[in-house]
């Protein structure tokens, strides 16, 4: 049963930055709404990004833990994930950000999802990547993100995906490649 309308897009009136530096761009807008009222609606706009979860053989996955500020919180294990750079594509960003966190460059590299992170303040765009095939690589020939103060583990794909199960693994990029790759082995259907 199909209730309502389509829903007619809003019009941006008026907007104005509030605040700007090399990761977010924070603005805030005055909408005019379907029915003609008016609004202010907060935006935070971010470069597209990417997530990688890679496979050292077909029943193991690289995973890292770093601190995460926002949450004051560093005992949750992610894959591999940041932003892209400016002209950089996303499988180019994926095989950079593999790199650069887990010492790893992939022979196989596979598109699986892009999604809005959020999909009412921020504006950001994700690609997640499956990697296969993958090579050590000599850490001195990267250039490391100054910022990042990495662990990094390699996980029996099932151990992950029970953390994702269980809520212990909390980030969206994360959990949806978990599983989506769960599904395409069968063990999570739909």
């Amino acid at each position: 049963m199909l209730l309502g309308m389509t829903p007619e897009p809003w019009r941006r009136r008026a907007t104005r930055e509030v605040y700007r530096n090399p990761w977010i761009r924070l603005r805030e807008d005055i909408v005019e709404l379907p029915n003609g009222a008016t609004t202010i609606y907060g935006v935070c706009e971010m470069n597209e990004c990417v997530g990688v979860l890679p496979f050292v053989d077909e029943d193991h996955v690289v995973m890292v833990r770093q601190y995460r500020y926002v949450f004051q919180d560093g005992t949750r294990w992610e894959m591999p994930t940041g932003g892209c750079k400016s002209g950089e594509s996303p499988e180019a960003a994926a095989h950079r950000e593999l790199a650069e966190e887990t010492g790893y460059c992939a022979g196989q590299m596979m598109h699986i999802n892009t999604h809005w992170t959020s999909k009412s303040v921020c504006q950001e765009v994700a690609h997640l990547f499956v990697a296969r095939d993958l090579q050590p690589i000599d850490v001195h020939s990267v250039i490391r993100d100054e910022t990042e103060f990495l662990e990094v583990r390699i996980w029996p794909f099932q151990d992950v995906l029970d953390m994702v199960l269980r809520s212990e693994i909390r980030d969206a990029m994360t959990t949806i490649a978990v599983l989506w790759e769960a599904r395409r082995r069968g063990t999570i259907t739909t």
